[in-house]
């Protein structure tokens, strides 16, 4: 039986849109609408049981998953959505070991959806230009109990002599101009290895997609994931009013080798120059 205890975290759930996230204190009470909550009340119970307010509202402690983290966690920027995040480690085959490169942390929300799948033998190296969203980053991150398999770089890989990882399973890219990076992407990424990229507009998965090609990647798939709610009540199930609609496009691809003469396919935009490959004791040639 799983009993909650100091510092246990716990979801108070009321209903779908009025829930809050907590690490239990027993000197600590939340004070909501729908009267006061001890925490100190919920020490000894069971993962499942309910208290009742000072208003006689019934409230459920539940134990929170990676979705609950992500959609109470602090937003730096604009984060990524379940509903995207399912998709991107599905298709991407992302599993329990892999070594994940990602660009632009952001909040945080993949990064730790990622680094739950991956671990405990797995790890995210995540990098980011913005200290300010670092720290966001690093809060969220610690907050969904997975610090121990996420490394934070302050590097801006756009202008990098020399790659500082190899051999990636996957690769990860949240940014602006994500064609920008491409040529770099593929000296540290695994042949076949997997790329997404988190595009808002359709013009950047037209640039992207241009940068994929050139840069020798193949299987590559656009698509855009829109979750509607049902709203399931006995003689009255409807759609649900409110729903998370477009929140980005998804640009997917895999590394290959076209066979093209000796040449290093670069003529996308970029100031990086051809170096060296190596990461720790590993050491690639780049392709």
């Amino acid at each position: 039986m799983d009993k909650i205890k100091q510092n246990s975290p716990v979801l108070f759930y009321f209903n779908h849109s009025k829930k809050w996230l907590v690490k239990i204190s027993k000197k600590e009470s939340l004070h909501t609408h729908i009267g006061v909550i001890k925490h100190s009340d919920a020490i000894g119970k069971e993962y499942g049981s309910r208290l009742v307010t000072n208003k006689d509202k019934y409230v459920y402690l539940l134990k929170p998953t990676m979705y609950d983290y992500v959609m109470k966690i602090q937003h730096g920027t604009q984060i990524v959505y379940p509903k995207d995040i399912g998709y991107i480690i599905a298709r991407a085959g992302i599993e329990s070991g892999q070594k994940i490169l990602e660009i632009g942390t952001g909040s945080g929300s993949l990064t730790s959806c990622v680094a739950s799948i991956v671990k405990p033998r797995g790890h995210v190296y995540t990098f980011d230009v913005d200290e300010n969203f670092m720290k966001i980053a690093e809060k969220n991150i610690k907050k969904a109990g997975v610090s121990k398999y996420v490394t934070q770089h302050n590097l801006d890989l756009k202008t990098v002599k020399k790659m500082p990882l190899a051999d990636m399973d996957v690769a990860l890219i949240d940014l602006g101009d994500p064609w920008i990076v491409i040529p770099q992407v593929r000296k540290m990424l695994k042949g076949s290895g997997s790329i997404f990229a988190i595009c808002p507009t359709m013009n950047q998965l037209e640039k992207l997609t241009m940068a994929l090609v050139e840069n020798e990647f193949t299987d590559i798939e656009s698509t855009e994931h829109v979750l509607r709610t049902i709203e399931a009540r006995e003689g009255k199930t409807r759609h649900s009013f409110q729903g998370i609609g477009h929140t980005t496009y998804l640009c997917y691809a895999r590394k290959a080798f076209f066979g093209r003469e000796s040449k290093e396919p670069t003529k996308t935009k970029t100031t990086t120059k051809p170096a060296k490959k190596t990461a720790k004791k590993t050491r690639k040639k780049s392709s």
